[in-house]
C-alpha cells in the first residue's frame, strides 16, 4: 500500500529534483513533516511529502513566502484566495518594474544627474492621489486669493493626471517632465502674473468666460497667414489683424479702435509663455487624451503684428 511506503530525505531529492539541504530545510520549517523515524533517528516522510513538496517548489517560485505557504498546506488559507491576493501584488510589481524601466531610459536619452534621477524616480513613484495633489498644489498656489477667470481655474482643477495602469513609455516621461514643471518656480511665478491680469481685467469689469471661438478665430486666420507666408509687419497682414481685432471687439463689448489694440496686445503679452501650451500638451500625452495642435507660432505672429501696429 501506498500509505505504507517511506521516502528518506535523499529518496525525495531524487524524486523532486530537490536537493537535500532544501528539503532538510523545508522539514525543519515545518513545511514538509516527517511520518515517522527510523530506530536511528532519521527522518521518513509518507508519499504525501511528494505532493507538498512540489506545491511548495511551485508556491516558492512564484515569490510566495514561507507563513502564507504553510498557511496554504494547513488549509488555514484558500489556494484561490492566496493566489488572487499574489497576482494582484504581482501586478504592482509589474508597474512598478516598468516605470523604473522606463525612468532608467529617460535617464540614459537626457543624461541627467544622480540628482536629476532620484527626483524623476520619486515623481514616476507617485499614486494617483499624491499625483493630482502635486497639481491641485500648483493651481492653489499660482491661483490663491485671486478672482480669476473662474471657468479657468475650474478646467485646471478638473483636468488631472491620470496615468493609466499600464503606462506606455512616453506617458510616464510626459508624467515626469509635467511633474518637474508644476515645480518649478519660475513657471509658478509666471503662470501667478497670468492669473493677476486676469484678476484685474474681472476688477475692470470684464465677466466673459472662455474665449474657444476667438481662440479657432486666430487659428484659421494667422495660421492662414503663416501658409501664406505673410510677415506679420507687412502690409499684407493689416487684414487679418482687422478681422481680429473686430472679433474681439464684438466678444468684448468694446470699440474696435487704438485703446483696443493696446488692450489686447497687453493680454497677448501676459500670456506669453510656452511652458504654458507644454503644461496642457503633456496633460493630454499623460491621460491619452488627443494632443492639442501647438498654437505657439499662431500667437507670436498675431503679438508681433499688433506690436507693430500699436504706438509706442
Amino acid at each position: 500500500m501506498d500509505d505504507d511506503v517511506r521516502y528518506s530525505i535523499g529518496d525525495l531529492a531524487r524524486r523532486t529534483g530537490l536537493t537535500v539541504k532544501s528539503i532538510r530545510f523545508y522539514a525543519d520549517e515545518g513545511l514538509v513533516p516527517p511520518t515517522d523515524r527510523t530506530p536511528a533517528g532519521y527522518r521518513r516522510f509518507g508519499v504525501d511529502a511528494l505532493a507538498r513538496l512540489d506545491l511548495v517548489r511551485t508556491l516558492r517560485e512564484l515569490g510566495l513566502d514561507l507563513a502564507t505557504i504553510r498557511r496554504v498546506l494547513d488549509r488555514e488559507a484558500p489556494l484561490h484566495d492566496v493566489a488572487a491576493a499574489h497576482a494582484d501584488a504581482l501586478d504592482v510589481q509589474i508597474r512598478t518594474l516598468r516605470l523604473r524601466r522606463t525612468v532608467l531610459r529617460a535617464v540614459a536619452q537626457r543624461g541627467s544627474t544622480p540628482e536629476e534621477m532620484r527626483f524623476m524616480h520619486k515623481l514616476a513613484q507617485l499614486s494617483d492621489a499624491e499625483r493630482r495633489r502635486l497639481v491641485h498644489d500648483f493651481v492653489d498656489d499660482v491661483f490663491g486669493g485671486l478672482d480669476a477667470n473662474p471657468e479657468f481655474v475650474a478646467m485646471m482643477r478638473s483636468a488631472m493626471p491620470e496615468l493609466p495602469d499600464e503606462p506606455a513609455a512616453e506617458q510616464v516621461e510626459a508624467w515626469v517632465e509635467l511633474g518637474e514643471l508644476v515645480q518649478d518656480g519660475e513657471f509658478r511665478a509666471s503662470v501667478r502674473r497670468m492669473a493677476e491680469h486676469q484678476a484685474a481685467e474681472r476688477a475692470a469689469g470684464d465677466t466673459t468666460g472662455l474665449h474657444h471661438a476667438l481662440t479657432e478665430a486666430v487659428r484659421e486666420r494667422v495660421g492662414a497667414a503663416l501658409a501664406s507666408a505673410v510677415p506679420p509687419r507687412s502690409p499684407a497682414a493689416d487684414a487679418v489683424v482687422d478681422g481680429l481685432t473686430a472679433r474681439y471687439a464684438a466678444t468684448f463689448g468694446r470699440p474696435d479702435d487704438a485703446e483696443l489694440r493696446r488692450w489686447l496686445l497687453r493680454r497677448l503679452e501676459a500670456a506669453d509663455d510656452p511652458r504654458a501650451e507644454r503644461y496642457w500638451r503633456l496633460l493630454a500625452v499623460v491621460n491619452g487624451w488627443p494632443v492639442p495642435a501647438s498654437l505657439t507660432e499662431v500667437f507670436a505672429w498675431f503679438t508681433e503684428a499688433l506690436r507693430a501696429r500699436v504706438a509706442p
